[in-house]
């Protein structure tokens, strides 16, 4: 009895031990904003475990935003991810911006437990503050 429960503890050990795995956002994306913004793009989340998948992206929000923008290139780090399916769904974001001209961007949007930090060099101009969401999805 003693050494079958020992075995079945050694069988469930792995997937108790299971942490959170790293995740990456490669993408690009361009919007508008005329109170509304809205922008669309798209992109590839990698893991440190073998996963990929292609996405979609767009952002949506309202406030007193002006401007016109393109990302070349994004990357965003997530944290909290335990499988690649986390990542899909709407995150929160608020945003205060200004820019010409070339510009870098970086933000953090939130889903639950889940965080990603993005960061972008693009081009255009925009000015306002805005909030909204950050939505990832399937193609």
């Amino acid at each position: 009895m003693v050494s079958g429960f020992l075995m079945l503890a050694a069988l469930s050990a792995p997937a108790l031990a299971a942490g959170p795995i790293d995740c990456e956002l490669r993408f690009s994306m361009s919007g508008w904003s005329a109170f509304y913004k809205h922008a669309t793009g798209s992109g590839t989340v990698t893991c440190d475990n073998g996963q990929s998948m292609k996405v979609n992206i767009s952002a949506k929000g309202g406030g007193l935003s002006f401007g016109k923008s393109e990302i070349d290139n994004g990357i965003g780090k997530f944290s909290e991810v335990y499988n690649i399916e986390d990542i899909i769904g709407g995150y929160a974001t608020a945003e205060a911006h200004a820019g010409a001209g070339k510009s870098a961007s970086a933000r953090v949007v939130t889903k639950g437990p889940i965080s990603l930090a993005l960061s972008g060099k693009g081009r255009g101009w925009d000015l306002g503050v805005a909030f909204g969401n950050f939505i990832i999805s399937k193609p």
